[in-house]
């Protein structure tokens, strides 16, 4: 019974993976170029201009953990708060594992800070991350290094994220800038969180959650015992409540200024958790990965100044780089011209506030490490090599099979075969 527990539901969040039923065939629609074409959206002309622009990333933030995104057994009333007066983003999916390369797409390559710049808006980076290469001209940059540690804090203030977000407060409530863009690395460094965080995750029949702060890595087979990998995902589970807290508590003093901000959150990466034979940051190379959703299905949630279209989901593909280019719409002035919207390396989601004007991407090919990964609407294949060197492909349904956890391919050979040549 404990083994079929830890496979199914509880502690993976979102849906139960099929174990059976899956349908075997599916049409395949792939086009050309990934995207399909639309117009811009003025954004001015449909969505008032906010007073200014929270941005919280927060590298190893994965989808399937967060309630807002079907884990009902954790605790993140801040995020589901704020996916009520926003949009969330059901299927963000990352091309890459690598966090600098999607802090680059949201940023869209520097047009964040230059529209910030061409608006009057003072811009800050409020970070814990040394490693943040991008130091943009004419942007302040606040650090509040994360430190690595064996044992968790007595109380939230104590804590990486803790003491990241109240100097972030900090700035907020100075007053001086505009756009305000609090970057979070602490969870692949330290899970310090409180002790009782955790506990609180742990049914009366369970073992205790382990104890330390440090960030486990290991593989998981056959062999590992599923207590292990459940502990760790309750000790996630409390740094993720933790995170939720002190998010709450910056978004709270963003939310009182006038006029008002528009906020967006948005995950750089997943936190390996057992599904796919690893635990924790794989610990050779830290930018290596897979192209599973563990690493890249990404959270993220925008809310424009005004609530327009609060508490709608958008369920259609899209990448951190048309996240950027929304991000670039709300930071430019109104008499901004805007080509955001068409570009090839993001196309702007501000559509979405207006009229739900905004058609997804029928793909995102994801590179991670030596193998690759297409994901389209209903289905998501991984190409990679086999211990012997063979090529291989594993095909997975979408969106039955949330976890991609039941292989296809042999059943559903044409689609793997067309999907592979497509990618």
């Amino acid at each position: 019974m404990k083994q079929l527990r830890y496979a199914g539901s509880r502690g993976m969040g979102g849906p139960s993976p099929p174990w059976f039923g899956l349908l075997e065939t599916h049409p395949v629609r792939i086009m050309h170029n990934g995207c399909v074409a639309s117009s811009p959206t003025d954004f001015a002309s449909v969505v008032p201009c906010p007073g200014g622009l929270l941005v919280v990333t927060v590298d190893r933030l994965p989808a399937w953990m967060l309630s807002a995104w079907g884990a009902t057994w954790v605790s993140t009333p801040a995020l589901d708060g704020l996916a009520a007066t926003g949009i969330a983003l059901d299927r963000l999916i990352a091309t890459g594992v690598d966090p600098q390369a999607t802090l680059a797409d949201l940023t869209h390559h520097g047009r964040v800070w230059q529209a910030a710049r061409a608006r009057g808006w003072p811009a800050v980076i409020v970070t814990d991350d040394r490693r943040l290469p991008e130091r943009p001209h004419g942007v302040d940059v606040v650090e509040v290094p994360a430190t690595p540690t064996d044992q968790p804090a007595e109380d939230d203030s104590s804590t990486n994220l803790g003491r990241l977000f109240a100097r972030a407060c900090d700035v907020v409530a100075a007053g001086r800038h505009k756009l305000v863009w609090c970057h979070a690395g602490s969870l692949g460094v330290a899970w310090d969180a409180p002790l009782g965080l955790r506990e609180a995750y742990a049914d009366p029949e369970d073992p205790p959650p382990p104890s330390g702060a440090a960030v486990p890595s290991f593989a998981v087979d056959a062999e590992t015992d599923p207590d292990v990998v459940m502990g760790c995902r309750q000790a996630f589970a409390g740094q993720l409540t933790l995170l939720d807290a002190c998010l709450g508590t910056l978004v709270a003093a963003v939310r009182s200024l006038e006029p008002a901000w528009a906020i967006a959150v948005v995950g750089l990466r997943g936190m390996p958790l057992g599904l796919h034979g690893h635990v924790g940051p794989l610990a050779a190379v830290d930018t290596s990965g897979r192209p599973f959703s563990e690493w890249v299905h990404l959270p993220a949630i925008v809310a424009s100044a005004d609530g327009a279209m609060a508490g709608q989901r958008f369920g259609g593909l899209t990448t951190p780089a048309d996240v950027g280019a929304t991000l670039v719409d709300l930071a430019a002035s109104p008499s901004a011209a805007r080509d955001s919207a068409s570009r090839d390396d993001g196309r702007s989601l501000t559509g979405l506030f207006a009229d739900w004007s905004h058609e997804p991407r029928d793909r995102v090919i994801v590179a991670a490490g030596d193998e690759r990964a297409i994901v389209t609407d209903e289905w998501h294949l991984v190409v990679g090599r086999s211990p012997e060197g063979e090529r291989v492909g594993r095909l997975f349904a979408k969106p039955d099979d949330f976890f991609e956890l039941s292989d296809v391919a042999d059943r559903c050979r044409a689609v793997a075969d067309d999907l592979a040549a497509a990618l």
